[in-house]
């Protein structure tokens, strides 16, 4: 046993000497402290190796490098060889990069990215192929084509609580869009537009069998793109809880049965969605109860400590299963062809409640029994804990007071479970099996594990009390624990994401990348350890879910030749071997063309300038990873086209000459030989020269 460890941790040492990001102690020049080699072990000895890496058993290599134990023991437990599979997936938002990431546990490697809101090359997203497109052009402003997006909280369709690796949905906070993707082939399907609202922050979140796709707004504006001046802030300007019906047959959400609740002119934020005793509940946070409108004078107040004056903010309590049956009923107002229930209506049915909640709060996360919510206040240093059975008899026990807008407002000490000290700036609290909260401390640049009560304490552990910090560097906004915000967390694995990183990384310019860490929570013992640090530098990444590989069935090849991932279902127009063909039909031409290693059919396609063009485009490949590019000379058309897939590209032959096209993946010995030519003859000599 002995032996098979020392070699498995020199497998994980070489590499690490030229590919290494293991946390290590930095002194403060940002280089490892480690111990000055002997005279025997020095630079110019007959053992050094390239990068550092030193022959000898694992102490001298441990040694040489200096390494602890501890380093050692976290190399071990994160390293997997070639061809051995991460037991977790892990999904982040791509932050303002627009996109997501798909992350390996315990590995930490990135696997991929997933092309969503933004135009992506390598998958040939948004480059011409027909699909691809529309998807984009769906979540367009009325008069605005978007092209970029700020991705923040993705969401695993869930069945019953549990994720069930189907679908993922993300929100963009900057445009109020949000985007379905479906697991098969981890590709964005469908993009749809906030009909009433130009931005959002609190989305996406699922109830517990996906009927709902809940999304929090975020800075409160007239509703439907209308104008009024700052000065009727209060009269004018409304907030927003959107709830989208997603028809899992389809795949899709289904905009003519989703509906848009009014609320007051606060910041809302941060929503998640009641389970098992709360399924049916939705709870939102909101910030600005000051109803703060900036400074925009010398005599003015900034946002900043305008809209954290008040000691409170409130959460929201939203009733979502009567708020889905006043809809069906038709109790709804319409705007820009959008259903929105009236905000009067919502009280006079018992659907919108508030709560005090600490000011500024950020996180409203329910424990995964649905007994408890817990609510973060950046401003604070507690973790609140509501209870959701003492909010139903605050309600039922009626006589409320109400805010400025007739809202009504369940007593803070009538609904309050607990508040659990934990340190500065509690921001977002994950589970695990155990009976365990997890909250990153965004001021202390920490990690906190505490207890929580009730039906969750059964090993005798005082509830509701810290039991330890873990530092993080640094500024951790979000945290995720595997599974951990399911009805039943896993347990094993958590995930700091942090805003700095600061000296963890080599020096890449003034921009730095963000700060994934891996933390142990499954070992035993109080400590839980960070035991990988992994630079994230494709965006500011925000929140992520962590779920089980073998949940996930995404295909290996697309189930048929001539698939079309849109519909998913073979295209009738799909081009397959045999029936290849250049046809005229005046100046419209349609191209019908497959791939396969490693030539296209036809080679060449002769147009006229001005001709409209419609190419179908096949790859007849059935071997996993074949895929073939197509990209053509500069007319911005470069598409990735998987084992069976089937592509469509629609465009004018306006400039004259010789294009060539090739394949942009490296498909196969004669890669380079995969080629092809376009050739517009010009509609007269003079133009024949560009």
């Amino acid at each position: 046993m002995k032996r098979t460890l020392q070699v498995l941790m020199i497998a994980v040492l070489v590499p690490m000497a030229v590919f290494g990001c293991r946390r290590q102690d930095v002194d403060t020049s940002g280089q490892p402290r480690a111990e000055e080699r002997s005279a025997e072990q020095g630079d110019d000895s007959d053992d050094a190796r390239p990068g550092g890496a030193v022959a000898g058993n694992v102490d001298e290599i441990a040694s040489a490098r200096g390494l602890s134990p501890d380093d050692v023991k976290a190399a071990v437990m994160t390293y997997n060889p070639s061809g051995k599979m991460d037991e977790y997936i892990q999904f982040a938002s791509g932050g303002h990069g627009g996109q997501m990431l798909v992350i390996g546990l315990p590995s930490m490697r990135l696997l991929k990215l997933i092309a969503t809101f933004t135009p992506e090359p390598w998958q040939g997203f948004g480059y011409g192929g027909e699909a691809g497109m529309a998807v984009l052009d769906g979540g367009n402003a009325a008069n605005q084509e978007l092209r970029w997006a700020d991705t923040h909280h993705p969401a695993l369709s869930e069945t019953a609580g549990d994720y069930d690796g189907q679908f993922l949905f993300i929100g963009d906070k900057a445009n109020a869009r949000l985007a379905v993707i479906d697991l098969r082939d981890f590709e964005t399907k469908q993009i749809v537009k906030n009909p009433i609202s130009d931005g959002d922050h609190g989305g996406m979140f699922v109830t517990p069998n996906t009927e709902w796709v809940v999304e929090g707004g975020q800075y409160s504006t007239p509703l439907g793109g209308a104008y009024a001046p700052m000065s009727e802030y209060k009269d004018k300007y409304r907030g927003h809880i959107t709830f989208w019906k997603f028809d899992r047959e389809k795949g899709r959400i289904d905009p003519e049965q989703s509906f848009a609740m009014e609320v007051p002119p606060y910041w809302q934020d941060l929503c998640d969605a009641g389970k098992l005793e709360s399924e049916g509940w939705v709870f939102c946070n909101s910030i600005n109860t000051e109803l703060a409108t900036g400074k925009a004078d010398a005599d003015g107040v900034n946002f900043e400590s305008g809209a954290s004056q008040n000691d409170m903010d409130y959460m929201h309590i939203v009733n979502l299963n009567k708020a889905a049956e006043l809809v069906a009923a038709g109790k709804t107002t319409e705007l820009n062809g959008f259903k929105i229930l009236p905000l009067q209506t919502s009280i006079d049915e018992g659907v919108l409640y508030f709560t005090p909640e600490p000011k500024s709060p950020h996180g409203n996360d329910v424990t995964p029994k649905g007994e408890y919510i817990v609510v973060g206040g950046k401003l604070d240093q507690n973790a609140t804990v509501y209870s959701f059975k003492k909010i139903q008899a605050a309600i039922a026990a009626g006589n409320f007071e109400t805010d400025d807008y007739g809202v009504p407002l369940l007593p803070f000490d009538a609904t309050m479970e607990a508040q659990v000290e934990l340190g500065l700036g509690p921001l977002h609290t994950q589970f695990d099996d155990k009976g365990y909260g997890y909250t990153s401390l965004f001021l202390d640049s920490a990690v906190a594990r505490w207890t929580l009560g009730g039906s969750y304490r059964t090993d005798g552990a005082e509830p509701w009390k810290l039991v330890t910090k873990t530092p993080v560097q640094y500024n951790i906004g979000h945290l995720a624990t595997a599974e951990g915000d399911t009805v039943s967390p896993d347990g094993k694995w958590l995930v700091a994401m942090n805003k700095w990183s600061v000296d963890r990384f080599n020096n890449v310019g003034p921009l730095l990348p963000q700060n994934f860490q891996l933390l142990d929570i499954a070992s035993g013992g109080v400590q839980m350890p960070v035991i990988y640090d992994s630079p994230i530098g494709v965006g500011e990444p925000h929140y992520a879910q962590i779920i089980k590989a073998d949940k996930l069935k995404a295909f290996e090849t697309y189930p048929e030749i001539g698939w079309d991932p849109q519909t998913m279902a073979v295209d009738p127009d799909a081009p397959k071997a045999g029936t290849e063909s250049v046809v005229r039909d005046g100046n419209n031409v349609t191209v019908r063309l497959t791939a396969v290693r490693s030539h296209f059919t036809p080679e060449r396609i002769e147009l006229k300038q001005g001709d409209n063009v419609t190419l179908h485009i096949t790859n007849i490949e059935t071997a996993r990873d074949a895929t073939h590019g197509f990209a053509v000379s500069v007319h911005n058309i470069n598409l990735s086209l998987e084992p069976g897939e089937t592509e469509t590209v629609k465009f004018t032959a306006n400039q004259p000459g010789v294009f060539p096209w090739y394949c942009t993946e490296f498909c196969s010995a004669l890669h380079l030989e995969m080629v092809g030519y376009m050739l517009v003859e010009p509609s007269s000599a003079a133009a024949s020269v560009r």
